[in-house]
């Protein structure tokens, strides 16, 4: 694959294994709660008719999804493969644009979005000071940024969490880092739901290390996952 543009965080599960990083999106939120929360926490009436900036857009999963409503959707990603995916997935949406960029330096002038939605690209608490510096000057006056994470406390993949990322910071020092800066912590409960257990294991195999996939596989029946997430939010 080529390369990312500089200053861009790897991600090892979408930019390595993307056809089943597609797998897990489908996956993710089968009842609707997380998308829910996002679109209440974005205003009365959502991002209906408003300029949504997707930060870290990967395929371009979501974008479709916002333009259903959306006036104006800007999808940012610094993965060139990525990106050119997510191009192609929008192609007959006018409305839809998508442009090679980073959290640090996102490509759009100042105050030109009134929602942005980044989901597990970046925002990961101690570190991500310059992108928050981006946000506050992309983000017009009534705007809202949008941040989903995992929640490290607890959910059944909570737990494997903690597990195959010890060296992450702690989820109270996550918590602290937000808090002080402003923003709010909204908990949701979303879940994992596959149509195959084959599904199930190789998107656990994309997301942990080969020793913890395994054992996590192990002791867990199904085709379901307790999966809890925080949502941070800031109004600007």
């Amino acid at each position: 694959m080529r390369s990312a543009l500089k200053g861009a965080v790897p991600s090892p599960n979408i930019w390595q294994h993307t056809a089943t990083y597609e797998v897990e999106n489908r996956a993710v939120d089968p009842d609707g709660r997380l998308w829910t929360t996002l679109a209440g926490l974005a205003g009365p009436d959502g991002w209906r008719g408003r300029r949504v900036l997707d930060l870290g857009c990967g395929t371009g999963f979501h974008l479709p999804l916002f333009a259903e409503t959306a006036g104006q959707v800007v999808g940012v990603e610094p993965h060139h493969d990525l990106l050119a995916l997510a191009a192609r997935r929008t192609r007959r949406l006018p409305h839809v644009t998508t442009l090679a960029g980073t959290a640090q330096a996102v490509p759009l002038p100042d105050r030109s979005v009134d929602v942005v939605h980044a989901r597990w690209a970046y925002f990961f608490g101690p570190g991500c000071e310059p992108g928050l510096a981006e946000l506050d000057r992309v983000v017009a006056p009534g705007g809202v940024a949008l941040v989903v994470d995992n929640d490290g406390s607890r959910s059944t993949f909570g737990a494997w969490f903690r597990r195959g990322y010890p060296h992450l910071p702690a989820p109270s020092e996550i918590e602290r880092f937000w808090a002080t800066r402003g923003w709010t912590r909204t908990p949701v409960d979303m879940g994992w739901r596959f149509e195959s257990r084959a599904d199930l294991e190789a998107v656990v195999r994309i997301e942990f290390n080969a020793t913890v996939a395994e054992e996590v596989l192990r002791h867990h029946e199904g085709l379901e996952v307790d999966y809890a997430v925080n949502v941070w939010s800031r109004r600007y």
